[in-house]
């Protein structure tokens, strides 16, 4: 250093950072009662570090204005007080005890400045445990900056610990009320290791319900059950215990009771050494596992500075791995010993669990024979469909599955919906699983082969019959076919695939287009297979609307025909075959109330 060269320190404004603590740190002012805890459960564990008889318990009292944390713990000297109260950033968890840190709750030294987001004088008076006959001492600050220290007389406080009074500042009075004081020291400190009571009431129960001894596993799972409504607000499915010796994670596994959307992510609470840390531990599980709610209390997973987050580390990634094992494993052993609970499960959270054996083989083989598929057999596992069929055909597309469902079980023709999520993933892996397993996309050709063909004379005595009808749909795109199939009732079939609508999208699209465009979309016709319009012979409707002398008229009903064709199928109609169905229900609208003579002049 120059002689020029004058050291400086730093210059605070207090009120300044609590603003930053409060709107940019913290989320919510109720911080400040967690802050206020942990720093009293940081202090007895360093007195009974040294003093094992020691007493341990944290007492909250409400007062008009106000409110008193009184702690047994270690206490403080004037010295301590200087540089560890009045020191912003200084932490007696990190100075001179990197050793011990793993025992503290608190390692970041801004603890207590919490406490001016809801009082605008913090006063603390605190007798040291650590110096024998140490006097006590009192530090009062306020939220302008300034603080006092003096020593007390000897009578102010006979015990070692430490007491902190808070004024409330104007506007938070809703955090010193006695009823909400209770409910934060509950939601925070349940679980802490120390006994803490507000106003004489006692707020920890320990231990955690998940490591009680019971009288019976059906008392165990009650209490569980009733500690999940009591913080997640509902009855769990089932529950699973969380027990990672090695990463310090004790807790529990809430099966949810109803499906929910794999975008919605789980408020997981966790608990550090007993102090909640947060109730939206989104990052805990896998994202698979959306379907439980977990409560865990651990002893290495890092918090963020807020101490509200969990650290995004390797810790937490081991955590978020061995936790998501554990679901892995309470699934496969209901597996392999509890067929009706598993069934009860998946009946519920089957999305889950094909999320997750989308990446897994062996436990998408362990879920074979139990995943549930919607199929033309009803509702099956693909080990029991694939048994029954030789070829496991399926459809990519909700659409497409209702297209043809009907007819292909009529046509004994093993369907497979894939169309939900994920599903049609599975249906492809099934080879790989279950060898042996044949697998195929179901298409219009072959659903079209399935059906049985018309006998030559009878098509050709149909001829004119079919010429119209494919000269009506073939501005739509559509060709038209004649076969014989069941059930009877069927007057029509309406057929096609993915590659024949994305053909119609184009042409459509080439249609509406500038001059450039239609050129380039021009360019890129295929000669994709058009959709088919497959007219059932066995029907009594179709054989009457074939035999129709009037061309004009069966043109008409085979608008008609392939209108409701569209609408069994559910397929969404384009406005051309709105226009389409318009047309042909007021053309037989009008052709029904013609007299005969009316019809025979063509009106």
């Amino acid at each position: 250093m120059t002689a020029e060269e004058t050291p400086h320190t730093f210059q605070v404004d207090l009120r300044g950072l609590v603003d930053l603590l409060s709107h940019h740190l913290y989320s919510s002012p109720r911080v400040y009662l967690r802050e206020l805890l942990q720093n009293g459960v940081d202090a007895i564990t360093a007195r009974t570090a040294v003093d094992p008889g020691a007493p341990t318990r944290v007492l909250l009292r409400t007062q008009p204005g106000g409110l008193r944390v009184e702690d047994t713990g270690i206490g403080l000297t004037e010295s301590d007080v200087h540089s560890l109260l009045a020191t912003i950033g200084r932490s007696s968890k990190r100075d001179g005890l990197e050793t011990a840190r793993t025992e503290f709750l608190g390692q970041f030294g801004i603890g207590l400045l919490a406490c001016f987001v809801v009082a605008d004088t913090i006063r603390v008076v605190s007798r040291s445990a650590r110096v024998p006959g140490a006097p006590p001492v009192e530090w009062v600050a306020r939220d302008d900056g300034s603080y006092t220290v003096r020593t007390l007389p000897d009578g102010a406080r006979t015990e070692p610990g430490t007491t902190v009074h808070l004024t409330m500042r104007p506007g938070a009075a809703e955090w010193f009320e006695p009823a909400r004081v209770t409910a934060l020291a509950k939601d925070f400190g349940s679980l802490l290791p120390y006994d803490v009571t507000v106003d004489g009431t006692a707020v920890t129960e320990r231990p955690p319900v998940w490591d009680r001894p019971f009288a019976s596993a059906a008392a165990r799972r009650a209490e569980l059950a009733r500690y999940c409504r009591d913080q997640f607000g509902f009855l769990p499915l089932d529950a699973i215990d969380l027990d990672v010796p090695l990463a310090g994670v004790r807790g529990v596994a809430y099966v949810l009771p109803s499906a929910v959307s794999p975008a919605q992510r789980g408020g997981h609470r966790v608990h550090l050494k007993g102090m909640l840390l947060t109730d939206r531990a989104d990052e805990l599980l896998p994202d698979w596992a959306f379907f439980v709610r977990c409560v865990i209390d651990t002893d290495t997973l890092r918090p963020t500075a807020s101490r509200e987050h969990l650290y995004a580390d390797d810790t937490l990634a081991a955590v978020r791995d061995a936790l998501g094992d554990r679901i892995r494993e309470w699934m496969t052993t209901m597996a392999a010993g509890e067929p009706e609970r598993l069934t009860h499960f998946l009946s519920v959270h089957h999305l889950g669990v094909k999320t997750l054996a989308r990446h897994d083989h062996d436990l998408l083989r362990v879920m074979l024979p139990w995943l549930p598929f919607e199929t033309t057999d009803g509702r099956l596992s693909l080990d029991e469909f694939a048994r029954r069929h030789p070829t496991v055909h399926f459809t990519r597309t909700v659409e497409e599955y209702r297209q043809v469902a009907a007819i292909a079980a009529a046509q004994g023709i093993g369907v497979v919906n894939g169309g939900y999520t994920y599903d049609a993933e599975l249906i492809a892996m099934l080879p790989r699983v279950r060898p042996g397993s044949v697998v195929a996309e179901l298409d219009a050709d072959t659903v079209t082969a399935h059906l049985d063909t018309v006998e030559p004379e009878q098509e050709l005595a149909l001829s004119g019959f079919l010429a119209a009808a494919r000269a009506t749909l073939d501005p739509l795109g559509c060709d038209v076919v004649l076969r014989t199939f069941h059930p009877l009732t069927v007057p029509a079939l309406h057929l096609d695939d993915r590659t024949a609508r994305h053909e119609r999208a184009r042409e459509e699209e080439q249609e509406q287009a500038d001059d450039l465009w239609a050129g380039i979309l021009g360019s890129l016709r295929g000669s994709a297979p058009r959709a088919r319009l497959v007219l059932n012979q066995l029907n009594p409707l179709v054989r009457t609307i074939g035999a129709l002398g009037s061309m004009e008229l069966a043109g008409t009903a085979v608008e008609a025909l392939y209108g409701q064709a569209l609408l069994m199928a559910q397929r969404p109609l384009r406005p051309a075959d709105s226009a389409l169905l318009n047309r042909a229900f007021l053309d037989l609208l009008q052709w029904a109330t013609d007299t005969p003579a009316e019809r025979k002049e063509g009106r």
